[in-house]
């Protein structure tokens, strides 16, 4: 029983996406990426993501990114 539990529980963390309650473990800035290690779950913005992902890639067992929902800056002349 717990073994499908568990596979219920893994299903749905990959399906929930993060919100303006999600905050960053480093700077407490709004989440956009989850990593997901054997030991827990590491929230980071997208710069802390970028700087830590070169160390926690390898070991991730997920990397959950929605970096791509934020808007970049208009041109220069759509000000």
């Amino acid at each position: 029983m717990s073994q499908i539990l568990t596979e219920i529980d893994e299903q749905l963390d990959d399906s929930v996406e993060l919100t303006a309650l999600d905050r960053c473990d480093s700077c407490g800035a709004q989440a956009y990426v989850r990593v997901t290690l054997a030991s827990g779950e590491l929230l980071f913005c997208a710069h802390h993501a970028a700087k830590f992902r070169e160390k926690l890639e390898p070991s991730a067992l997920d990397w959950h990114d929605e970096s791509g929902r934020l808007n970049p800056l208009p041109p220069s002349g759509e000000r």
